[in-house]
């Protein structure tokens, strides 16, 4: 009765519980690990005409980028609305470094600095970038900004507030990420993550007793979401991402990663109290049924009046959460 009054609850508050015993398991979850783009920002990040690209580079970009849903890739194809964009062939999309096919025959990358061959001692840039390279030319940079969820400094904030350790794994440089962390008073983070050393160090937190749960939407994100004990994704997340994750939440919010915590907790809570009534009842009236001091008339009743008492207990999870 509890599950199906929290998975009420929860879709009319934006959230859609998927796995069966996702609610069990969040409730015991301490730490909160989030993806960056996406999850902590809105996701639609929007790129900058810094005179470091032409609108030729442009159009070769979106040509890669057309094939992937990634925030990034997704603000250049709005970029080039009024421009005619390439044909490319053999595309594939190697997830936590980016892009690459072929373009009038010739290959071309667009993703990671370090993936398009772009030597760390160049120019820093504390903004989310991709880069660009076609053929043997010089790498061409892109940058982007992208905006912080409305609340989402005080989803993270209340989250600590309850004793979760909130941490970041972001596949964006460190430029990028450590500013964000400071806004947010997020401690622990690291960049410049792949797939896999988010995976890494999820396995390393629940080797050392931690619970975990993954917060994130990317294409590089899903085995990190399936190595957590619970997961969650926005509804706008790769659909990989949203096929490994425990919860979906719809919205530009946040607070609906904070909402399922706290219903979470809550259903765990009353769960027991069931469980307890549950054993009280049968305490107190199998004994008196066995002795005879039962008639059926009274045991219907009462078996009637043990199941509204757990049910209307149940339903009070709409006032705890």
């Amino acid at each position: 009765v509890v599950q199906v009054v929290a998975g009420g609850f929860l879709l009319r508050n934006g959230v859609l519980l998927k796995a069966a015993d996702g609610l069990e398991r969040l409730a015991h979850v301490d730490t909160v690990v989030f993806d960056k783009t996406g999850t902590l920002t809105r996701g639609r990040p929007e790129l900058f005409s810094d005179g470091n690209w032409t609108d030729a580079d442009l159009a070769i970009a979106a040509a890669l980028a057309q094939y992937s849903c990634h925030p990034l890739s997704r603000a250049i194809c709005r970029a080039t609305d009024r421009l005619s964009v390439s044909d490319a062939s053999n595309v594939d999309e190697v997830a936590g470094h980016g892009l690459r096919g072929i373009i009038n025959g010739r290959p071309v990358r667009l993703g990671r600095r370090d993936w398009c061959g772009v030597d760390d001692t160049d120019v820093e840039t504390s903004e989310m970038a991709l880069w660009l390279t076609v053929n043997a030319r010089s790498p061409v940079r892109f940058i982007f900004s992208d905006q912080l969820r409305a609340d989402t400094a005080a989803t993270i904030s209340a989250l600590q507030g309850r004793g979760l350790d909130v941490r970041i794994l972001s596949g964006d440089r460190a430029s990028v990420v450590a500013p964000l962390a400071e806004q947010l008073g997020i401690a622990n983070w690291r960049a410049e993550c792949l797939p896999a050393d988010k995976v890494a160090v999820l396995n390393q937190l629940k080797a050392n007793g931690h619970r975990v749960v993954m917060v994130g939407d990317g294409l590089n994100d899903a085995p990190a979401l399936a190595a957590g004990f619970a997961s969650i994704s926005p509804a706008g997340a790769a659909d990989i991402s949203q096929t490994a994750a425990d919860l979906i939440f719809q919205g530009d919010s946040l607070e609906p990663v904070l909402k399922a915590l706290k219903t979470a907790r809550a259903a765990d809570r009353l769960v027991k109290q069931n469980f307890a009534l549950a054993l009280a009842y049968n305490a107190v009236a199998v004994p008196l049924a066995m002795a005879g001091l039962v008639t059926p008339l009274i045991a219907a009743v009462a078996m009637s009046a043990s199941s509204v008492t757990v049910t209307l207990n149940a339903l009070r999870l709409r006032l705890m959460a």
